[in-house]
Parts: structure tokens; sequence; C-alpha cells
């Protein structure tokens, strides 16, 4: 499980993005790029990381899941997601 802080900090970062997601658009094109970079930094969207919604591990992230591999393993095996079953052949 990743530390409260970090999963809190990137949170945050997220609000910021949304909030200026439509301002940053309209600058870019204008081209007005002085003024896009009066900006808070943490407001870019290439500042996000991806994180698993469940424990806030940011490594081995499945996109399509949202969830970590550790967790997605777990919960795979114990049924908890529709569709996924184990590989045989």
């Amino acid at each position: 499980m990743a530390k409260k802080s970090i999963i809190a900090r990137e949170a945050k970062r997220q609000r910021l993005v949304a909030k200026y997601a439509k301002l940053r658009k309209e600058l870019k094109e204008a081209g007005d790029y002085e003024a896009l970079d009066k900006l808070p930094r943490n407001a870019s969207p290439v500042r996000l990381h991806n994180r698993c919604k469940l424990t806030g591990r940011p490594k081995g992230y499945m996109r399509k899941f949202g969830i970590n591999r550790v967790t997605f393993r777990k919960m795979a095996n114990e049924g908890k997601i529709p569709g996924v079953t184990k590989a045989s052949w």
C-alpha cells in the first residue's frame, strides 16, 4: 500500500489538471506560451501518474482495469473480476 500522502498528492494533481484543462486548451490554441508558463506546474496532465485505485501502487498498472498486477491476480483468483478466468490449455 502506498503512503497516504503520495495518494493524496496524486489526487490533488488530478483536481488541478481538471480545473485548468479548459484554460490550458485555450492558451495552447492561441499560442500564448507565456501565459501557459504562469499556470501551476501540477496543472499539466503530463505530471499525472497512473496508480492502482485500491492500493495506490504506481508500478504494474493495468489501464483496462485501473488496478495493479498484484491486486488484479488476487481478485481474479477470488473470482471478483467478471469475465476473467485462469488460462488453461
